[in-house]
């Protein structure tokens, strides 16, 4: 008979059962187990935290740290499908037999002598990565926050150079009430005399103040690096060195040309350790891939998925989506957790959206779709109901796509949207290629 340790699986349920009852939002326990772990990194370490654009630029370091041959690692955090893709060795996803491995090895340190320290899902996962990373002889190892930074499981590490992306109010019960209460948390994760890249363009003063009271070298956007461009290139410019003549990132959006110069300012602040070439920087920007982010599938309808989670992301892709040109019809899928500020979300998007497909999702925290559904409407009382716009209920994300695609014409477009459950639900099988109905068939 097969043990519970055996599967990855019978491990993340024994993460979920561990789980402190009570939160402690300290570092102490973690640290306790890393040190039992003798948890220590032989490579540059870069960590990244912000409220968006984190996966974007783990996502684009990695790509080109790649094409200048290096060994890279990545974590990352939520996953889409499978929770090994919150772990990257050279831009593949690790096996699962490699994860049990050192699962163990953290329940061993956890439980070590009798003297039993309690974890959280999150903290025993990333704990798990972690050793995974270090024990795979990286030339440079990147680590996504999941919340926050000061207090987060990833911080342990002393990260050789910090990129804090774009803040925004997000997880407020955990990181409080506004930007710089929030920024403040962020900025835990610099270091004295290290790198400290801000590519938040109106970066929170307590993310500036933080940086100089502990002696960070820091980067600012718009300071000591900052780019330009026009329709067909941009180029970058930073502390003596520019790149000129650069094809936009593949990854698509407006919002992805800051996110890509805190990349740039991060390798040129780590330079000493970790040479990159020019080539290596077009290539890489030019080839990068994340699933999720602003993702335009081609298709009849198009389909558009994005893990947009929050006002602030909501509204980047708004402005994305608006931007992509005229479709006769525009249908949404949206699935979002309950603690999000979802009136916003939904009246942000709302003049874009001519139907709505409102979804369950298989988690706790989700909101209903029928509680979303009362959200929208309520919107459409207060705007006095200017526009007839058709909304369904449905279980799961694939189920409202299905349904949006049966109602499709093949030059609508199909948004994807809310939750990385909500794009997560629609992946499970590969990335849908869509086909809708067309006239006469």
């Amino acid at each position: 008979m097969q043990s519970t340790f055996d599967t990855l699986d019978g491990w993340l349920a024994h993460c979920e059962r561990i789980h402190p009852k009570t939160i402690d939002m300290g570092l102490d326990r973690v640290s306790e187990v890393a040190r039992r772990l003798g948890l220590r990194f032989d490579c540059p370490v870069i960590t990244v935290a912000g409220t968006n654009g984190k996966g974007s630029t783990c996502a684009m370091l990695e790509a080109v740290a790649l094409q200048s041959g290096y060994r890279t690692g990545v974590y990352t955090s939520p996953h889409l499908v499978r929770f090994e893709e919150r772990c990257r060795i050279r831009g593949d996803s690790v096996d699962a037999p490699e994860l049990i491995a050192n699962f163990a090895a953290v329940e061993a340190a956890r439980t070590q002598n009798g003297q039993e320290v309690s974890l959280s899902y999150f903290e025993f996962t990333t704990l798990a990565i972690l050793r995974l990373m270090s024990q795979a002889r990286l030339d440079v190892a990147i680590l996504e926050v999941g919340l926050g930074g000061r207090l987060d499981a990833t911080n342990v590490i002393d990260a050789d150079c910090a990129v804090i992306t774009s803040i925004d109010i997000d997880h407020t019960e955990f990181l409080g009430p506004d930007r710089e209460t929030i920024g403040r948390e962020k900025a835990g994760i610099m270091r004295a005399g290290r790198p400290a890249v801000v590519s938040d363009p109106m970066a929170p003063q307590s993310v500036i103040d933080h940086a100089q009271a502990i002696g960070a070298d820091l980067w600012r956007f718009g300071q000591d690096f900052n780019f330009s461009g026009d329709k067909q290139q941009w180029g970058w410019a930073g502390r003596g060195r520019r790149y000129a003549g650069l094809a936009y990132p593949a990854l698509r959006g407006a919002n992805q040309l800051v996110n890509a110069s805190g990349v740039l300012a991060a390798l040129e602040a780590v330079r000493d350790r970790l040479p990159i070439t020019a080539q290596a920087v077009r290539t890489g920007l030019a080839m990068v891939e994340l699933p999720g982010r602003f993702q335009i599938v081609p298709g009849q309808p198009t389909l558009v998925l994005d893990v947009a989670h929050n006002p602030h992301s909501v509204a980047a892709l708004t402005a994305n989506l608006d931007a992509m040109g005229f479709f006769p019809t525009t249908h949404a899928v949206f699935g979002a957790m309950a603690d999000k500020d979802l009136a916003p979300m939904l009246a942000k998007i709302g003049p874009l959206v001519d139907r709505w497909y409102f979804t369950d999702l298989p988690t706790p925290r989700a909101e209903t779709a029928a509680a979303l559904q009362q959200k929208w409407n309520a919107l459409q009382i207060v705007a006095g109901g200017r526009r007839d716009v058709r909304t369904s209920l449905h279980a799961g994300p694939q189920p409202a796509l299905d349904a949006a695609v049966a109602a499709a014409e093949p030059t609508d477009r199909i948004v994807v949207f809310g939750s990385f459950y909500t794009v997560g639900g629609v992946l499970l099988h590969g990335t849908p290629r869509l086909q809708a109905k067309h006239l006469g068939a």
